[in-house]
């Protein structure tokens, strides 16, 4: 997974809603164009001939459908890592994980030393009705054991239509028989919103993930916590949040900006991909509603910070980089993934369509963040004792992912089929000061570091980048990074 730690293998995938990157940033359906282009006659004899030798020499025989499905999967994938064919399967998980909504049992789970644990039950469905805990581990599910199996095998398993039953064993710390839990699936709706009150006057609220409920879930959290005294600051946590559709990332810039002004733009061959959007409800309000429109309005105004890193991206680059060069938050924490492409998905039919890549995204400034990402305005490492985020897979590094276009009507380039990264893509910025850092340290201490260390608990009193934040908004000082000297090289960015 792109978006993860090498090192850890625990992941949000809420019984089935998300597992990787959430790479569509636009999710705009469009009708086919009518203009077909030329057909290159000699590649489809070539194609031809081809299907023929495998349909009459492979070991085994093989359906048609298959064969046609491969190759359209292997003409999208060969473009960038974001381009895809989504068959009927594909299809309807895309559409399930942009709804927030599916059927299952409600649990946030991860793998932890082989085994299915659970990170949490999801407040008000079966699993936490039925008394279900965190840190429970999954012994089987049904009839098939659990150990050994991947997050999305257990996630296929559990997922089901609503009304039906289902049978967990767990194994519970302390207690020396398993519990077995027979279930009946529910619409889980994933809460992509959560926040609360830090200390009085001071307000946190992350963000997982950007869906189509995302909006209206954020309007009633920032109600919520205006109604309980004057605000004197608030953190927005974008932290591992994968991205997902372009009007929530538009909404939920338009929440802190002032109406009207530019959010991004995108830039592609086709006029209909060369686009500005603004914080104005004509671009991020759906079936006219504006759920933010009526918010208060400490929010244009009250002091921000937004925390980012390595695993913020797309959707959560386009609000991280707007806030930014508006000048209306600080942006805390490490160098994020690096999406700035636009996929637009394109139905093939009722039940299949392709996710192409049709533009590149800007800031407000005009900045294209393709392989490069949002620098924090100040560098504030993951935990205490230093940063290991250099080790984590960026858009960069992912083969055939697209280059950088100088500037919106550049047109850009691509890395071509190789894929290789280039230094000055994937060491860029803040990237390069961790990768520094990193390089003073030996394997054996890495592995050393990464076994005693606990995965972070976003907005928990540990949270070393949340402590930074409140540090900031009170007008402290922020921890530099572990490595004085790097952070002396790039004093500019860092508040003592």
């Amino acid at each position: 997974d792109p978006m993860k730690s090498k090192t850890k293998s625990v992941g949000l995938v809420l019984a089935g809603a998300l597992a990787g990157i959430l790479v569509s940033v636009g999710l705009t359906a469009l009708a086919q164009r009518s203009q077909r282009a030329t057909l290159p006659l000699d590649e489809l004899r070539q194609f031809s001939d081809v299907f023929g030798a495998i349909k009459a020499n492979y070991v085994d025989a093989v359906e048609d459908k298959k064969l046609i499905s491969e190759a359209i999967s292997g003409m999208l994938s060969g473009l960038d890592p974001h381009s895809a064919f989504l068959d009927a399967k594909a299809f309807k998980e895309m559409q399930l994980n942009t709804s927030g909504q599916f059927g299952g049992i409600g649990i946030e789970i991860g793998v932890e030393d082989g085994f299915i644990k659970v990170i949490s039950p999801i407040e008000d469905t079966p699993a936490e009705r039925a008394g279900i805990r965190a840190a429970d581990l999954i012994v089987k599910i049904g009839e098939r054991p659990a150990k050994g199996i991947s997050t999305t095998e257990a996630v296929e398993l559990m997922r089901g239509k609503p009304g039906t039953s289902l049978t967990i064993t767990v194994s519970r710390k302390g207690e020396p028989a398993p519990r077995v839990f027979t279930l009946e699936r529910a619409v889980i709706k994933v809460q992509s919103v959560r926040s609360k009150m830090i200390e009085p006057g001071f307000a946190y609220t992350r963000i997982t993930q950007f869906q189509e409920q995302t909006l209206p879930s954020l309007a009633k959290h920032l109600d919520q916590l205006a109604s309980q005294g004057p605000l004197k600051g608030l953190v927005l946590d974008l932290r591992n949040d994968p991205g997902g559709l372009l009007q929530g990332a538009l909404g939920v810039s338009a929440a802190f900006l002032p109406p009207k002004v530019l959010v991004t733009s995108t830039d592609g061959r086709n006029a209909d991909a060369r686009r500005r959007y603004n914080a104005d409800p004509n671009d991020y309000a759906r079936h006219g509603d504006d759920p933010i429109g009526q918010l208060p309005a400490v929010y244009k105004s009250v002091p921000m910070v937004v925390l980012v890193n390595a695993g913020s991206a797309s959707a959560s680059e386009i609000v991280a980089g707007a806030l930014q060069d508006h000048k209306r938050a600080t942006i805390i924490g490490t160098q994020t993934f690096g999406k700035g492409s636009v996929q637009t998905i394109l139905p093939l039919s009722s039940t299949t369509a392709i996710k192409l890549t049709t533009a590149r995204y800007y800031t407000p400034s005009g900045r294209s963040i393709q392989a490069k990402g949002i620098t924090p305005d100040i560098l504030v490492d993951e935990y205490a004792d230093g940063d290991l985020s250099h080790l984590r897979v960026r858009e960069a590094d992912l083969k055939g992912h697209l280059g950088d276009a100088n500037k919106p009507g550049s047109g850009g380039s691509t890395q071509g089929s190789s894929g290789s990264s280039t230094q000055t893509e994937r060491k860029s910025g803040e990237d390069s000061a961790a990768a520094e850092r990193g390089k003073s340290l030996t394997a054996e201490q890495i592995n050393e570091r990464l076994r005693n260390r606990k995965p972070v608990v976003f907005g928990s009193p540990e949270d070393w980048q949340l402590q930074q934040a409140m540090n900031h908004l009170k007008g402290r000082p922020v921890a530099k990074p572990a490595s004085t000297q790097t952070a002396a090289a790039r004093s500019d960015r860092i508040v003592d």
